[in-house]
């Protein structure tokens, strides 16, 4: 098997790891606004899910966001330990999926803590699947990306003449 396609079932292996954990966090975080927050604040029943089908949207959305999380993270922090540029990469991601959620609620009455929650629940998620993420990566279950491998990408895609 050549390097890119190795590179590839490695970028598989952290998009399904990701994947799965960002899901299992969304869950959770459905759970509790379902089943304790709308309970107790009403100005949360607007984000309450009630048929099966809000579910399985919910649940496709995040598997699709874990999965296109985990390829890029794997991708972005290579073999590198920046703290920063991890924190940097889960804010960008859980900032810019909450204000996706802010933009398409705009039309309702919700409430503004509404909104800061939906955002930090999905920082939390992204966060989850990082540190998930991060542990496959130590462990050796998903190898990172190497300057090797992006060297080998580089040579096939062509280069610019000089």
């Amino acid at each position: 098997m050549d390097n890119l396609q190795a590179e590839r079932i490695e970028s598989l292996k952290a998009g399904i790891i990701s994947s799965l954990s960002f899901t299992f966090s969304q869950v959770l975080a459905i759970i509790f606004n379902n089943f304790w927050l709308a309970e107790k604040y009403e100005f949360l029943f607007a984000e309450e899910i009630t048929t099966e089908v809000e579910w399985l949207e919910r649940v496709a959305i995040a598997l699709l966001t874990g999965f296109l999380f985990g390829v890029t993270y794997r991708h972005l922090v290579r073999s590198e330990q920046n703290s920063h540029l991890k924190d940097g990469a889960v804010l960008a991601f859980g900032i810019v999926r909450g204000l996706a959620l802010i933009e398409a609620q705009l039309s309702a009455t919700i409430s503004i803590w509404l909104l800061g929650i939906l955002v930090v629940q999905s920082i939390l998620s992204f966060f989850v699947a990082r540190l998930v993420l991060d542990r496959a990566l130590k462990g050796k279950i998903v190898k990172p990306l190497t300057n090797f491998s992006l060297t080998q990408t580089d040579n096939r895609l062509g280069s610019f003449p000089e």
